[in-house]
């Protein structure tokens, strides 16, 4: 990590760079501070449908000849949303990392939002908004969201509503990628076989002509809990039961992502063990920790029949509680070990350098050394697990459900369980 370089442009756009000398291949990408948190709800899933008309044609550059382009040099061009940010990102041949550049620059300033192409646009994120809605273990995490951070932005959906979508005219979508797009909200990082002086020389002309910056105010996160149910003719009932987390800089980030390992994030986790090796109540059982600048969420999800959910449910909760009454040596060993391989093995791929470096500049100001990073992950101890676990788990839980839903507990009882 020492040949990590880092530059401002005068235009406030920050360039981080992490070389790879013995690779042949180069990631590089730009990640916006625009995402879910960042819409007013009128306009909820604009960050999203703006992400797929950035590739629908510019200025010099038809939606054909974009795909053309990176399939000439047999690149990947892709984007994603967060509630978070937005990123657009490439891997391509380091001979063609300017090239990629070009591109990204292209589409993030002079896109046309041609008014055909974004009602072709809008049925497409229709379709995804349907298919999200049919696929229960997807979409029981936006109902998640929502009961976690109600009526604030951080708990609205990424894709937003299909009214919502289907009413954005190409004015609104342009008014906030100018009010958003903002060299001061973007990190461009770059990983592989990539050269930062030459990078910081060609982004400083390529990203001449973005909008200056505009005021913007993001609403604070502010977690309350509650519950949400949804009976549905499903085979399974699909349950995620969760709590307020932890924020990205807070002292206890990296021992919530042991937690979470320890007690639901692979086959000898407690979870994985109890509910399904022992008792065979599930095929799907794990816990997750995500974060936020300012909060975050901790919880488990399992997938489980319309008559073993009495059960699931139940023994669920007692492995939330047991945690937080004491976690063995080698169990907290084991979970740093998976965490630390995770990270290391990160390193081997350009994608996941480019992106682990831009989300470390956007929340911590800096790139943070894998030594930092991995020291921090080795001083968590058996303490310092139950610890956090009861601090977790002292609040107020949300609760999720969606399928068949007769035998599911009700929200105080459940509620009731967690404080056992």
């Amino acid at each position: 990590m020492s040949d990590i370089r880092e530059t401002t442009l005068a235009s406030g756009l920050k360039v981080v760079t992490d070389p790879m000398a013995t690779v042949e291949t180069a990631s590089l990408g730009v990640w916006v501070e625009a995402g879910t948190r960042h819409e007013p709800a009128a306009v909820n899933g604009i960050s999203h449908l703006l992400e797929h008309m950035a590739f629908k044609g510019t200025e010099r550059r038809s939606a054909q000849g974009i795909a053309e382009e990176m399939d000439a040099c047999g690149g990947h061009l892709n984007a994603y949303t967060a509630r978070d940010h937005t990123a657009y990102y490439a891997k391509v041949l380091k001979e063609d990392a300017a090239l990629a550049l070009d591109i990204i620059a292209d589409i993030l300033q002079h896109s046309t939002l041609d008014p055909e192409e974004l009602a072709r646009e809008q049925a497409v994120v229709v379709q995804e908004i349907n298919q999200a809605i049919d696929t229960p273990d997807d979409i029981i995490f936006d109902h998640f969201q929502a009961t976690a951070y109600p009526d604030q932005p951080l708990g609205r959906a990424v894709l937003g509503t299909e009214d919502l979508v289907r009413s954005m005219s190409r004015s609104t979508v342009l008014d906030y990628m100018h009010g958003h797009y903002s060299a001061p909200r973007m990190v461009l990082s770059a990983s592989g076989r990539i050269n930062h002086d030459e990078l910081v020389e060609a982004a400083d002309k390529a990203f001449s002509q973005l909008p200056p910056p505009a005021p913007s105010v993001t609403e604070k996160a502010l977690y309350r809990g509650g519950d949400y149910r949804e009976d549905r003719d499903l085979e399974q009932v699909h349950v995620v039961v969760g709590f307020d987390g932890i924020a990205y800089d807070d002292p206890d980030y990296y021992c919530a992502s042991v937690l979470s390992t320890l007690l639901g994030g692979g086959m000898s986790s407690r979870l994985f063990q109890e509910v399904r090796e022992k008792r065979g109540l599930v095929y799907s059982i794990y816990s997750f920790a995500s974060s936020y600048s300012d909060g975050g969420l901790f919880g488990v999800y399992a997938g489980t029949g319309e008559d073993e959910v009495s059960e699931l449910i139940p023994v669920m909760c007692d492995e939330i509680v047991k945690v937080g009454l004491g976690v063995r040596d080698d169990e907290v060993q084991r979970a740093r070990a998976q965490l630390k391989a995770s990270i290391l093995m990160s390193l081997e791929s350009t994608t996941s350098r480019c992106e682990q470096l831009a989300r470390q500049m956007a929340v911590y100001g800096r790139p943070l050394p894998v030594s930092e990073v991995v020291a921090k992950v080795e001083a968590i101890t058996a303490e310092d697990c139950a610890r956090v676990a009861r601090r977790l788990f002292a609040g107020a839980p949300t609760v999720a459900a969606i399928g068949p839903l007769a035998k599911v507990e009700d929200y105080d009882r459940i509620a009731a369980r967690l404080r056992a």
